[in-house]
């Protein structure tokens, strides 16, 4: 028996202006990868596309949906999330400094820390939805307090964390994922926030602990375009008349269509940040 889950690793060479498009389809398209990096050949005007999976993806779709030939092949039994991780450089966002425990003892004044390890979570402020949350979280903590939180896809529960430290209120976090509630655990542990954080596996907003906590000052849900879309009317409804909603996990050109999901529900768009091909939206439901 291995000690580490299997990985497969989906790899696409092709021109380097067109890497961040073919990275951003990866990052969507089924299974959801557990990470994609795009490696830029120095004085070439080529790239290569890596995508690391714990399922093995299906080569043909994925290149008729990049339109590039993906090859898919299984990788040898070690940690290649924590080997990456350990490469991976601190992230400053807003007032955060996100680091790995590979950087214990690097963190600068003035900033608010966070040791935030993956595992096989999505969350480490690399990616910038991810960073783009933690830059829009700050900029909300300028403006007023959150007293009721929801971190719906909460991945590592870096987010959940940000907005504990930020506000010192408990925060309810969720995950479709049994593995990232895990995570989020542990990181809430490292932190020193576990008795602000509650973590539940969840599908939506169905759970019990999830509608006990409603309605919700400020939800943030950094997944996907789709399930932004399709869980709207729920959202909506958790969120208390005034209060935020931070959505990511969207490109630019998907920021029409999430929000024509939630204007028949009375949020209003209060403004967008964007990051390469990616967006974070701020919406807000007006008070009573």
């Amino acid at each position: 028996m291995t000690e580490n889950p299997p990985l497969w690793k989906a790899n696409v060479h092709l021109a380097k202006e067109l890497a961040a498009d073919v990275a951003a389809v990866l990052e969507l398209s089924p299974p959801v990868p557990q990470a994609v990096l795009i490696v830029d050949e120095l004085f070439k005007e080529t790239a290569t596309v890596e995508a690391l999976y714990s399922e093995p993806p299906d080569a043909e779709l994925l290149s008729r949906l990049t339109g590039h030939s993906v090859s898919v092949a299984a990788l040898p039994d070690q940690d290649w999330i924590k080997l990456s991780q350990e490469g991976l450089p601190p992230v400053r966002a807003g007032r955060f400094f996100v680091y790995g425990a590979h950087d214990a003892g690097r963190v600068p004044p003035a900033v608010i820390p966070m040791r935030i390890d993956a595992g096989l979570a999505f969350g480490t402020g690399h990616h910038e939805t991810t960073a783009l949350c933690l830059e829009a979280l700050s900029d909300l903590a300028k403006r007023r307090t959150f007293a009721h939180t929801l971190d719906l896809g909460c991945g590592t529960g870096l987010l959940a964390i940000g907005a504990v430290k930020l506000w010192r209120k408990k925060v309810i976090a969720s995950d479709i994922d049994p593995v990232a509630v895990d995570i989020t655990r542990q990181n809430a542990r490292a932190n020193g926030e576990a008795p602000y954080i509650r973590a539940v596996a969840a599908d939506g907003l169905t759970h019990a602990q999830i509608r006990a906590g409603a309605p919700y000052d400020l939800i943030v849900a950094n997944i996907l375009a789709g399930p932004l879309t399709q869980l709207a009317p729920a959202i909506a409804g958790a969120l208390a008349k005034g209060g935020v909603l931070l959505l990511s996990g969207l490109l630019i050109n998907q920021e029409n269509l999430v929000v024509s999901f939630y204007t028949p529900h009375g949020l209003i768009l209060r403004g967008r940040r964007r990051a390469g091909p990616w967006s974070a939206l701020v919406l807000a439901k007006p008070p009573a």
